[in-house]
């Protein structure tokens, strides 16, 4: 049985994903759709009633949903042709002025569940099969007032290009997806409203249905890190060849 897992599923990015792993990959057996929010899950189920949509309500930020998702894998032993770690958040603001609880769980769900994902998920992946990574531009230089959301996207890319050279050998490939900021809900839950920050106000915006699509034909194709638009390709120039304390003051949010 050969199925796809997407996590944060139910809305935004994640959502776009869902459509587009659909459309490119029509003949996979399942789909898995990983979220919180069960009537989401179940509202995207409903839109697809001729493919096998399996809902997965689970919590990553609760150690125990990587022991369920072990649990699932265990019982049906499917090949993951596709896994896409889409689950993640961010804060706008000063480290020291939010509660660290929000901090940890940022921590908790953008490093930590992306990566028990993906480490229970390879051993039922081979040759052929391809892990999307839904990274971000911030991690390419720390940012003031997005501090901890910089680093763990840093991780994030770090993790992907590493894994990626440790599985070359078994042909399954792992790739970053770097986008700019997206009009979804992200920006809400991150604070980010229109006048909250100069940058945000200013850059231009990614389309996540593009993000999606482009980012599965890379990953299928080998590449390793996929930054969509002109600007942030530049952006990633930069701030591999300038100095990051001049990076952060020029891209303060």
């Amino acid at each position: 049985m050969n199925i796809a897992v997407i996590t944060g599923a139910s809305a935004g990015l994640g959502y776009e994903y869902v459509k587009e792993v659909i459309a490119q990959y029509p003949d996979l057996d399942e789909y898995w759709l990983i979220a919180r929010r069960a009537e989401r899950l179940e509202a995207v189920k409903e839109q697809y009633p001729d493919k096998k949509i399996v809902p997965v309500c689970l919590d990553l930020t609760n150690e125990r949903s990587f022991e369920e998702y072990s649990r699932l894998l265990r019982a049906s032993s499917p090949v993951i042709r596709i896994l896409v770690n889409n689950a993640g958040f961010g804060k706008l603001g000063k480290l020291a002025d939010m509660p660290y609880e929000e901090q940890i769980r940022m921590v908790d769900l953008n490093n930590k569940a992306l990566t028990a994902i993906t480490t229970i998920s390879l051993p039922y992946m081979q040759r052929g099969c391809f892990v999307v990574n839904v990274c971000s531009i911030a991690a390419f230089a720390p940012n003031p007032r997005m501090t901890v959301y910089c680093s763990t996207k840093a991780y994030v890319l770090s993790f992907s290009r590493s894994l990626r050279f440790e599985l070359k050998d078994k042909g399954i490939n792992v790739l970053a997806a770097c986008p700019g900021p997206m009009r979804t809900e992200f920006l809400a839950l991150a604070g980010i409203e229109k006048g909250s920050s100069k940058t945000f106000d200013t850059l231009p915006y990614c389309d996540p249905h593009k993000v999606a699509e482009r980012s599965l034909k890379r990953a299928a194709q080998g590449k390793g890190v996929y930054t969509p638009r002109a600007f942030f390709k530049f952006y990633r120039f930069i701030a591999k060849y300038l100095p990051h304390e001049l990076v952060m003051y020029l891209s303060q949010t």
